[in-house]
């Protein structure tokens, strides 16, 4: 067993999603996991990834290539696009030089042989959290006026003035769990809250494009995008926002 801080990170409360669809390898995995303090959901297929997803927030994935229906590499895809900061870690039997290759091509970080060791798919999670964690940019802290709808950083103090229905998303994102809320509920949240007719994917869309390009002046230099898009999902809000009158 791996001593916490010996790798200078602790597995305690990283979150993991194992995706295998073999019963007792993924009994065997999720066991050895917990045993080292990782939070994990063991799960046999894509489908019921997708469903964690909507709910749960996820640090790393274990990912076999081989799986019922949507198979690994393209898993690995969607998620590295809809959740880029995602430690993604392949696990399987296919050692060949031309499958390693399709598996980083699709977004794997590390690509794993079975049968795997415990302790280097513990050490392989560490390591690769660790890394995430220090290139991660600060998050900078964007105040929201509601009395005036304008939307200001507290670290540069810039500041940039919303629309009505601009404020009503930022607002709904800004108290969903998770920051992360359905295409659709946002369409009527619009519809409801800002008085926006006929609001559909596309409008919203835009909304959301111009949405970026205005907040992009309040972030630092190298920061991700302050609205990401949730494959199969909706729009998620990545940067922290204080409400106040």
């Amino acid at each position: 067993m791996i001593e916490p801080n010996v790798l200078g990170v602790s597995a305690r409360n990283i979150r993991v999603a194992l995706v295998e669809d073999d019963p007792l390898l993924r009994k065997e995995i999720h066991y050895h996991l917990k045993q080292q303090g990782f939070i994990v959901y063991a799960l046999d297929c894509g489908a019921s990834l997708d469903q964690l997803l909507l709910t749960e927030p996820i640090d790393a994935l274990v990912l076999d290539l081989n799986l019922p229906g949507e198979d690994g590499l393209s898993i690995a895809r969607r998620i590295r696009v809809s959740i880029p900061s995602i430690i993604i870690l392949m696990l399987t039997a296919r050692t060949a030089i031309p499958d390693r290759l399709k598996g980083y091509e699709a977004g794997a970080d590390i690509y794993l042989s079975k049968p795997i060791e415990p302790d280097e798919l513990t050490a392989a999670l560490i390591s690769q959290y660790r890394r995430v964690q220090q290139s991660i940019v600060p998050n900078v802290v964007l105040v929201l006026s509601l009395q005036d709808l304008s939307l200001r950083s507290e670290q540069n103090q810039k500041r940039i003035y919303l629309t009505n229905s601009e404020k009503v998303f930022l607002v709904a994102l800004a108290q969903a769990t998770h920051h992360l809320l359905e295409s659709e509920l946002i369409c009527e949240i619009l519809s409801q809250r800002a008085g926006v007719k006929n609001i559909g994917r596309r409008s919203l869309e835009s909304l959301v494009s111009r949405l970026r390009k205005k907040i992009v002046v309040l972030m630092p230099v190298g920061a991700d995008s302050p609205i990401k898009a949730v494959w199969g999902v909706g729009y998620q809000l990545c940067v922290p926002i204080e409400l106040r009158p």
